[in-house]
């Protein structure tokens, strides 16, 4: 898979960790192996993941991160910085999120790209309002800076009625598990 535009908001349904890890972290890869700095908001169990799904694609993670070319934070542990009475706080989205992308960009101004998960803990968790606000202060969040962003939703928690579709209307791409990027009307 080759990393696509500069400046997207794409969806991937999953059906296993595996296959998540597999798209999740070529998408990073792509993003770091072109110069790119990357933000990867997850949980342990995919943190582990993608990091092996890097090296596998060459990417020297230890070197990315430490020179701050790769951020990890936990899904849970970020969502609780701006997370207040069960909804995504708009100033404390930013306030938490806006400086991660700011650090990652350095004085190059080169454009991120990020994997996150954070709105699929909060749908598999039920606080599917939540998630779509959270989706929409991304989307808000991009107007004003540049950066590509992937989010992972676990297929077994999304498909209830509307919701492929409520969640697709916050995205511009989905990505297909052999990593074909579509684009969204």
């Amino acid at each position: 898979m080759t990393m696509i535009e500069s400046r997207i908001h794409a969806v991937r349904f999953y059906q296993d960790a595996a296959s998540l890890c597999h798209i999740a972290g070529d998408f990073v890869a792509d993003g770091l192996l072109s110069d790119r700095p990357a933000i990867v908001i997850a949980t342990p169990e995919h943190r582990q993941g993608l990091e092996e799904r890097l090296v596998q694609r060459g990417v020297e993670v230890a070197a990315s991160t430490t020179c701050g070319d790769l951020v990890m934070l936990d899904a849970e542990d970020t969502l609780a910085r701006f997370m207040q009475d069960g909804m995504p706080d708009p100033a404390s989205f930013v306030k938490t999120i806006g400086p991660v992308i700011e650090a990652t960009r350095g004085a190059t101004r080169r454009i991120p790209c990020a994997y996150g998960e954070m709105v699929d803990v909060l749908w598999k968790t039920g606080h599917t309002r939540a998630a779509s606000r959270l989706e929409r202060l991304w989307n808000n969040l991009s107007r004003t800076l540049p950066f590509s962003l992937l989010c992972g939703y676990a297929i077994g928690s999304v498909y209830h009625g509307g919701d492929v579709d409520e969640i697709c209307s916050h995205h511009s791409h989905v990505l297909s598990e052999g990593g074909e990027v579509t684009a969204l009307a």
